[in-house]
């Protein structure tokens, strides 16, 4: 049995279109949503809305953690816009239908932080299952599924303005992981809290892995965690007891999925 798996896809259809290529399912770890795109600033839907000059900005701004000062100019750009959110449901639907129409082989997803998974639905077709909290058998195996990032400690999710993450908090993203049971491979968007796993040595920061994910892989001892949404990991590698703990890589640069066989 061969599974590719990918993550953060940020609109890389072209990419996407060839990683299930010899193998007999795909995987998808979310992010398929190019909002940001901090390579080129011309592209992604920042980008395309309000120009690389802004969108420089922005990146400059959110290189640190995100703060007041992010958050008024994000808001000062999308006050800007006669109707904010008809632009980006308009963006959201070009890019998920480009990329969805990409999936070429049976095709198991789990949405990432730059998603808006009550939209996959609407663009999924068959052969592409969407799974959040949920198990698959593949091979023999079972794959467990959840998807999302996590808000910071004592952060809140606001909802009002035109888009938002998919945030949970460490509590709710646990609860899901702990409800799969137990699997063969844990499929996440996010990482155990593994420092050199979690660590971004090109932004200099620490993402937020999750202590629940960690403690549930010491227990169950799965054959494999994969996951992405740190884009250039300390380490894309970490074996912890018996699991093999795997970054699949930033697929919109590299083009290329992880491969898992037995």
């Amino acid at each position: 049995m061969r599974v590719h798996v990918v993550s953060d896809v940020h609109g890389n259809a072209e990419a996407l279109a060839r990683a299930g290529d010899g193998a007999d399912a795909l995987v998808v770890l979310g992010d398929l949503i190019d909002f940001v795109d901090y390579h080129d600033h011309s592209k992604g839907i920042l980008g395309a809305v309000f120009g690389p000059e802004k969108v420089a900005k922005f990146a400059e701004l959110r290189r640190g953690r995100v703060s007041a000062d992010t958050a008024a100019y994000v808001r000062s750009m999308w006050a800007s816009l006669a109707d904010a959110g008809a632009v980006v449901r308009e963006a959201l639907h070009e890019q998920y239908e480009r990329l969805f129409g990409a999936l070429t082989v049976p095709t198991y997803a789990t949405p990432g932080n730059v998603d808006a998974p009550d939209l996959w639905p609407d663009f999924a077709g068959e052969g592409v299952t969407i799974l959040d909290g949920g198990v698959a058998e593949l091979g023999g195996l079972r794959f467990g599924f959840v998807g999302g990032a996590l808000l910071p400690p004592g952060g809140v999710l606001r909802r009002g303005g035109p888009w938002h993450p998919y945030l949970r908090t460490e509590e709710e993203f646990g609860a899901a992981v702990v409800g799969l049971g137990e699997v063969d491979v844990l499929c996440t968007h996010i990482p155990p809290a593994v420092p050199e796993l979690t660590y971004d040595v090109i932004a200099r920061r620490s993402e937020f892995g999750s202590t629940t994910l960690l403690k549930v892989i010491e227990r169950d001892r799965p054959r494999w965690s994969v996951f992405g949404h740190v884009h250039q990991p300390l380490s894309r590698r970490a074996r912890l007891g018996w699991t093999e703990c795997v970054n699949v890589g930033h697929f919109q640069r590299t083009g290329k999925p992880h491969v898992l066989r037995w």
